[in-house]
């Protein structure tokens, strides 16, 4: 569910050289991240095989095909990895249709950026069917335009979805402020060229250049992310 692109050049806020604020979902925005290790572990446990928690870094903040295909490799269940999406989707979108709980200043930065008409995207790893339902508890109005795991031919760690957010909103990419709770999200923000803040959920992350890091959304709102355009010259 997306909402009308705004055309190009009308994306740049007076007296603002930020462009768009491109936004990930699960453990950025809602407190998800928690939820998928409990439906693979869920999941598993039904085809016979116990995770080990350290497996919990490697699969958290990257694409389907790479939790997934790295969790059948890992316990050598009898499943494939088209089957077993199927299963986590299905096991995720029931937790989610039970509670789906905001990350602390989530509602503010999202009215925010929304009154100050923003342009503003959702870009996740998570499927199509998955960001949908998602959008009706964050507010589809809250964004220009979402992009899906799914609907890219390479998702994070990769630039992808990160460059085609920005192009669809007619911004460049040095422009947008991308936040993010995972080394591998921030990697495809960074890639993509974007300014990147780095909120942490599952593990930890190492402020660099060009990268700010924050211990809650309660630190950001636009004057913070105006700030980090202008730190760039």
């Amino acid at each position: 569910m997306t909402s009308t692109v705004p055309a190009l050049g009308t994306c740049t806020a007076e007296g603002s050289a930020l462009e768009a604020v491109l936004l990930d979902m699960d453990g950025t925005l809602v407190d998800t991240e928690g939820f998928w290790w409990d439906v693979e572990v869920e999941v598993f446990a039904a085809l016979g095989h116990t995770l080990d928690e350290s497996w919990r870094h490697v699969v958290v903040g990257g694409p389907m095909t790479r939790s997934a295909g790295f969790l059948i490799e890992a316990t050598g269940a009898d499943i494939t990895l088209a089957d077993l999406t199927v299963l986590l989707n299905d096991g995720f979108e029931d937790r989610i249709g039970r509670a789906l709980p905001l990350m602390p200043g989530a509602a503010r930065l999202l009215t925010e950026l929304h009154e100050h008409a923003i342009p503003t995207a959702l870009v996740s790893a998570s499927h199509r069917r998955i960001i949908d339902r998602v959008l009706t508890v964050l507010g589809p109005h809250h964004f220009d335009l979402s992009i899906a795991g799914d609907e890219v031919s390479r998702t994070k760690p990769f630039p992808d979805p990160y460059l085609l957010a920005a192009a669809k909103l007619g911004a460049a990419p040095t422009r947008c402020a991308v936040v993010e709770d995972t080394a591998t999200g921030v990697a495809a923000a960074e890639a993509a060229g974007c300014r990147v803040v780095a909120v942490p959920s599952i593990a930890p992350i190492s402020p660099a250049a060009g990268r700010t890091v924050v211990t809650s959304l309660e630190e950001v709102d636009l004057t913070f992310l105006r700030g980090l355009m202008t730190e760039m010259g």
